[in-house]
């Protein structure tokens, strides 16, 4: 996912105004299972594993919860591996039991340079590492292809600042530049094949088997129209070019779900056909604010609530309306994500259906929800079954800067959603 429009910048701006969940009707404190053996690890909610965190990290007051001292951390979870960055090293563990796997320190980068995206795929883990460039202004970026059961590098390829790989197995890489989007043999680091795309970076998204890419004069961060998509088959590098039969697109790429690309501007949200470029529908006032992938449902704020539609016709799906936006993080397979705050935080589960909370975790203090802007990976992709948050299992002495206490014991934690 990319998260280039206002609306995907809003929904960076949800994660952070993380309300409690006493706004949902009906919550219930209660208590999920602890940890199993089973293959899924037990039921929703149920915590499938907690694991110590290395370094200085702070409980902070408020919407932050367990955050590192300095920098960032990033997150993913993937098909066999739980992996988390931050500074210059990846820390792997088995997403099943949790068991560490390995870690990698990233080397070979100038100074300044830290870890600014992580993607655990099939049998591979992704880490973008941004510095400084060798001319003033931008930033530089490298993705890093590591294996996924031991952390050897596989290989390092250039990428753009809010792009990096979008696919990878251990054959192969497909990256996001500046101004290509480029599959790389992980054997021998060469290109297998490569599309251009422009002289400046451009939004895009994936959907399924395909990456979409506007073409706009001024690229995602100019105001130009967007008036053609690059449709690019991630497998073979086959290119189609989708043009609307009038002018431009109205608004900037936010969503792509079921076929439907999704534009949104001041207007509201627009909706048109992947197949023909035609335009499908309008809402105005909508705001793309997620999309559910296993039930193909796109959700967007109105006011207050946060609603889901059918992206091929724009209509209420019944039975996804959830009455306070500001309180969840993301829906899957119909259950919204929440966290409550503070010392006694745990995660919580809404049922879109039900218009009820269905399930909710043990005490995770002052719980950490991770948010890249890549929109892949992060605590909780739309088509993994699995949450990582960091708690804080005790914490000590008010910092110097008074915003929350030292965490004497940070930790990964992993719940099923």
């Amino acid at each position: 996912m990319a998260w280039r429009s206002p609306a995907w910048f809003r929904r960076g701006l949800l994660a952070a105004m993380l309300a409690g969940a006493t706004l949902i009707p009906g919550y219930v404190t209660g208590s999920a299972s602890g940890q199993c053996p089973g293959p899924r690890c037990g039921p929703d909610g149920a915590i499938r594993w907690a694991r110590p965190l290395s370094g200085s990290w702070i409980a902070e007051s408020g919407i932050a919860g367990t955050v590192p001292a300095a920098g960032q951390a990033y997150v993913s979870a993937g098909p066999q591996v739980a992996a988390i960055g931050y500074g210059m090293r990846v820390y792997a563990y088995d997403v099943r039991t949790g068991r560490r796997l390995w870690t990698a320190a990233l080397t070979g980068f100038p100074a300044r340079a830290s870890i600014v995206s992580v993607r655990s795929w099939q049998r591979v883990v992704t880490a973008g590492v941004g510095y400084p460039p060798a001319r003033a202004g931008g930033t530089a970026r490298d993705d890093v292809v590591l294996a996924g059961q031991t952390g050897r590098r596989l290989g390092s390829y250039p990428a753009t600042a809010y792009g990096g790989a979008v696919a990878a197995d251990h054959a192969r890489t497909v990256i996001v530049g500046t101004r290509s989007v480029t599959s790389y043999d992980n054997a021998s680091g060469r290109p297998a094949w490569t599309r251009q795309t422009g002289d400046v970076p451009q939004a895009w998204r994936v959907q399924g088997g395909s990456l979409l890419v506007t073409v706009a004069a001024g690229g995602y961060l100019g105001t130009a129209p967007v008036t053609a998509l690059r449709e690019i088959n991630l497998a073979t590098g086959t290119e189609r070019l989708i043009r609307p039969p009038h002018g431009s697109f109205d608004g900037t790429l936010s969503a792509a779900l079921d076929g439907v690309a999704l534009f949104s501007g001041d207007d509201g949200l627009s909706a048109y056909s992947e197949a023909t470029g035609q335009l499908l529908w309008q809402r105005a006032g909508a705001v793309p604010d997620g999309e559910d992938l296993v039930s193909e449902t796109i959700y967007v704020s109105w006011g207050s609530a946060l609603v889901g539609l059918d992206p091929r016709t724009g209509s209420v799906v019944r039975g996804t309306s959830i009455p306070a936006a500001s309180a969840v993080y993301g829906v899957r397979d119909g259950v919204a994500l929440g966290l409550d705050q503070g010392a006694a935080g745990d995660a919580w589960g809404y049922g879109t259906a039900q218009r009820r909370v269905v399930w909710t975790t043990p005490a995770l203090p002052w719980p950490h929800y991770f948010a890249g802007l890549s929109g892949i990976g992060g605590s909780g992709d739309p088509l993994s079954s699995t949450i990582l948050l960091a708690a804080c299992a005790k914490a000590g002495a008010a910092t110097a800067a008074r915003t929350g206490q030292v965490c004497l014991r940070p930790e990964l934690v992993a719940i099923n959603w």
